[in-house]
């Protein structure tokens, strides 16, 4: 049988490139909201089909990440264990592989190197293994003999100098074997939303680390330290520069929804007491309840899922936003955080840009302090970069030492205070597709002609590939860090399903304990034994629901 994919313009020739090219690894650069994850899934279909008996093994940032790749790719067929442990015996053989953190293959490269010698590899936001120099070299280590290899990534560029595994490098410039810009999408259209970029202007006043007065707006020109202090003192709670941002871009959101009904919003702040200080400030001001997503909630990737879903019109976050996660209904940001590199704003632009399908005037809005910084960042949005391995410029290294001091730390050890802050004059308009306004104007219509456009393609791929037990034990091994599975299915996953199934069972086996007087270790044994399973972390879905009849009609004979 053969099943058919939908698929963007894009992804079939990426799709095609990748076909071709005989080697062991793949690049493809892809602006964040074109699809990686799609084309990634049609390719793993593709090689699990033509291979039986390959597994398939995604390596993700965040733990987030790997419950959306599992829910992803359940549509495609694909069985993915996100949560499994070491601990777990052999994987099932009605699952076709796990997902993994790159945290999780530096803690254990070794667990991951015999199941990835007959495993597909995708590696999603593949420049993340250049974090850190030990990342990069146990993703090497516990990836090498991979059959084959495919790396996405939608900012392809680091701020470090570390070289980032299974990435060619032409001297010091990493090439994609496929690249597809911002740009490029914005051209093809019906792909990205095209993104403004309101600028609000600000006098702001405080103590500088010295305890010497300033008082500066975002126009004035000032050293690396003096510019964080100013962002940092537009973006307090206890200033008035904050609190009129988050009013005008409630107002606009408001308008956004009355035709685009779910249309939400998202403010990125400095940390975790910032994040919740905002929620606050929204419910005093606005009347209006935010979602809060910070990564010391246990619960944070269920807010966000409920979130994805829901109507609710504001979430604030700190990280856990900034990059990979899809909430297609994000139309609008504020840009509430002193984090100012270009590949941390190109991330959390990334979270507007994707397409619905459901309206033919899609814009999206990211309000931004007038900081020369992020004026730059949002004037070159279109521009693609590549990472390269050059050492910084002197300048732009102090730049990033001064971004990784940590606010509460640093004012702990100096004088500074936050006096006062407020906005100059209406916010100024950037947009993402760069040009006057008569152009621009040409631009946005023609991208709107361009969505009536029916411009994706149909393939045909093998049916799901088929499973095979002789790859199982090397699944046995795998470390896997401990809490609690995270769940933001649309729907239930092959892993869910499972599951709620064990749960079931162990709900009915205590019940048969009770009546019988037998221990759960023995009624457990015997209907393991029945089903026919070594173990029920080892179990498919099948064994389960064949254990839980018998389990029904031991209980229904008491």
């Amino acid at each position: 049988m053969t099943r058919s994919i939908r698929l963007r313009p894009w992804q079939k020739r990426a799709l095609d490139a990748f076909a071709l090219k005989n080697s062991r690894d793949f690049l493809t650069v892809a602006t964040p909201g074109a699809g990686k994850t799609t084309f990634a899934l049609t390719v793993a279909l593709q090689e699990l089909s033509a291979h039986p008996g390959q597994r398939l093994i995604v390596v993700t940032p965040t733990r987030h990440l790997k419950m959306q790749w599992t829910q992803a790719a359940a549509h495609f067929s694909l069985h993915l264990i996100p949560d499994w442990t070491s601990g777990n015996g052999r994987l099932p053989s009605d699952m076709h592989g796990i997902t993994v953190t790159y945290q999780q293959v530096a803690a254990n490269p070794h667990a991951l190197r015999r199941a990835a010698q007959r495993a597909f590899i995708i590696f999603d936001e593949i420049h993340h293994a250049g974090d850190e120099r030990a990342w990069g070299e146990a993703v090497r280590e516990a990836f090498k003999d991979a059959p084959r290899r495919l790396s996405l990534s939608g900012t392809p560029f680091r701020s470090d100098t570390n070289a980032i595994p299974f990435i060619h490098y032409d001297g010091e410039e990493a090439r994609p074997d496929f690249e597809y810009g911002y740009g490029d999408a914005l051209q093809e259209g019906k792909v990205v939303r095209p993104v403004y970029f309101p600028r609000v202007k600000g006098h702001m006043e405080w103590m500088d680390a010295n305890g010497e007065f300033r008082s500066h707006t975002f126009d004035d020109k000032l050293d690396h330290a003096r510019a964080g202090q100013r962002l940092r003192t537009a973006l307090s709670l206890d200033g008035e520069w904050l609190p009129a941002v988050l009013d005008r871009a409630h107002a606009h959101l408001l308008e956004l929804r009355q035709s685009h009904t779910d249309a939400a919003g998202l403010v990125i702040a400095m940390d975790q007491a910032h994040a919740r200080g905002i929620a606050s400030l929204m419910q005093q001001r606005l009347h209006v309840t935010p979602v809060v997503a910070t990564s010391d909630d246990p619960k944070a990737s269920e807010h966000i899922a409920a979130f994805t879903e829901g109507m609710a019109p504001w979430m604030v976050a700190v990280r856990m936003v900034s990059e990979g996660v899809d909430i297609p209904r994000l139309r609008l940001g504020v840009f509430a955080t002193n984090t100012t590199t270009e590949l941390f704003f190109r991330q959390a632009v990334g979270r507007f840009v994707r397409w619905t399908g459901r309206e033919s005037r899609q814009k999206a809005f990211l309000f931004l302090p007038d900081d020369r910084r992020l004026r730059s960042w949002a004037e070159q949005i279109r521009e693609q970069r590549r990472h390269s391995l050059a050492r910084a410029p002197a300048d732009e290294e102090a730049q990033q030492a001064e971004e990784t001091v940590r606010p509460e730390k640093e004012e702990q050890l100096s004088l500074f205070a936050a006096i006062s802050a407020v906005t100059l004059g209406e916010p100024e308009i950037v947009a993402s597709t760069v040009g006057h306004d008569r152009e621009q104007e040409k631009a946005d219509s023609w991208q709107e002609e361009k969505a009536e456009e029916d411009l994706s393609l149909e393939i045909s791929l093998l049916g799901t590939p088929p499973l095979h037990a002789d790859l199982s034990h090397a699944f046995s091994s795998v470390a896997e860090e401990t809490g609690e599975t995270e769940r933001t299915a649309r729907t239930e996953t092959r892993q869910e399903r499972k599951k709620r199934f064990r749960n079931e069972n162990t709900s009915v086996a205590r019940e048969i304990a009770r009546r019988t007087g037998r221990s759960h270790a023995q009624v457990n044994a015997e209907l393991n034994k029945e089903a026919g399973i070594r173990r029920i972390a080892e179990a498919t879905l099948g064994q389960l629901e064949r254990r839980l009849r018998l389990a029904g009609r031991w209980l229904n004979r008491l």
